[in-house]
């Protein structure tokens, strides 16, 4: 089970990046449209900044598996040390409390924006549930990695930088 979730978070990581080169394209199209041709686009802020939106919250539990949130290693470096592993159980239920609350409220605005058929006031009317749904999307993706993270902490005995690094000197 926790090999798939790591695989769901790794696409989903995968995925944000490869959405910010799109962005960089787009934006690059934008920029040679706007000041070479003088003729700017009308669908680039839009596409933009809902792929910034989107690549954001699926890439945040990508962050959090591969260890690149804040982390503060100066009292507790002993990935072994049970002190360590309460600290690192306490800061993910705080994630995964966090993620849940952000879930269902993001989830009722989802769903208000749907049925009322709010939409964006620019030129593409883009609705706003699809915005809206990166959201818990997101959080959802995040509370379902810190999840297998607190499974992680108590069952592998090393840190995940250690074994990745012992995995690397046996091939």
């Amino acid at each position: 089970m926790i090999k798939t979730i790591d695989a769901i978070t790794e696409f989903f990581g995968r995925l944000s990046a490869w959405i910010y080169f799109f962005i960089g394209l787009i934006v690059t199209y934008e920029v040679v449209m706007r000041y070479v041709f003088t003729s700017p686009t009308i669908w680039v802020d839009d596409i933009s900044t809902i792929a910034q939106i989107w690549a954001t919250y699926i890439g945040v539990a990508f962050a959090l598996k591969h260890k690149d949130m804040i982390v503060i290693d100066v009292a507790f470096k002993n990935h072994d040390s049970v002190m360590r592993k309460i600290l690192e159980t306490f800061s993910l239920v705080v994630i995964i409390v966090f993620s849940g609350i952000v879930i269902y409220y993001g989830y009722q605005i989802w769903l208000d924006s749907t049925l009322k058929g709010h939409t964006t006031g620019s030129y593409l009317s883009i609705p706003k549930w699809f915005t809206q749904a990166s959201i818990w999307v997101g959080f959802a993706l995040l509370l379902i990695q810190a999840l297998a993270e607190i499974v992680k902490v108590w069952t592998i005995g090393i840190a995940p930088d250690e074994e990745s690094e012992m995995i690397k000197e046996s091939v």
